[in-house]
This record gives structure tokens, sequence and C-alpha cells, in this order.
């Protein structure tokens, strides 16, 4: 009887553990993938808003300040478009975890619709 609990109950920790270390190891990927994302972003606008710093400091007459404002129109659009392709490759990775994460559930259900069928059928 005893060692029917303790079999048991390491059938459970089992059916427990496995889907929690694979959500777990998926969320460390999914952080650095987000960090390393979030840091090549960083860099990135730092970039252009450097480039447009050393373009305004370089506006000494009113033909390079005519040059430097007719510039940023084209420096509004470069940004804009890299919004939003940021925008969509975060919502790419975030589609791309939740649906990791679905799987991990869904495999994860069966087993422990099969440990309840088990317990169930020691009872009866």
């Amino acid at each position: 009887m005893q060692e029917n609990i303790i079999n048991a109950f390491t059938e459970q920790a089992k059916n427990f553990s496995a889907p929690m270390a694979k959500f777990n190891s998926l969320l460390v990927d999914n952080m650095e993938k987000m960090t390393e994302f979030q840091l090549n972003t960083i860099k990135s606008y730092a970039s252009i808003s450097i480039g447009q710093i050393k373009n305004a400091a370089d506006v000494k007459d009113a033909e390079s300040m005519k040059t430097f404002s007719s510039s940023q129109a084209e420096v509004a659009a470069t940004v804009n478009k890299k919004i939003m392709e940021d925008a969509k490759a975060i919502s790419e990775m975030a589609n791309d975890f939740k649906s990791q994460v679905e799987a991990i559930w869904e495999e994860a259900r069966p087993s422990t619709a099969k440990t309840n069928d088990k317990k169930a059928a020691k009872t009866a």
C-alpha cells in the first residue's frame, strides 16, 4: 500500500517536473532572444541618433542648414520603418513563444490525464 503511494507520488512528480523544466528552458531561451534583440535595437537607434547629432554639428551656414533640414524627412522615414520592423519582430517572437508554451501545455495534459486514469483504475 505504502509502496503504491510512493510510486504514485514519484510518477506525479515526474509528470509535473518535466513540463516545468521544458517551460523554464523555453523561458530562458526567450529571455536571451529578447535581450539580444533589445540590445541590437538600442545600438541601432543610438547609431541613428549619433549620426543625426554629428550631422547637426556640421551645420555651419544656411546652405548646410537647408541640407540638414531636408534630410530630416528621410531620417524620420527610416526611423518609422525601423520601428515597424521591430514591432513585427517582437510580435513574431511573442507568437512563437506562445505557440511553444501551448505545445508544452498540450504535451503535459495527456500525461496528467493518464495519471488520473491510473488512479481511478486502482481505486475501483
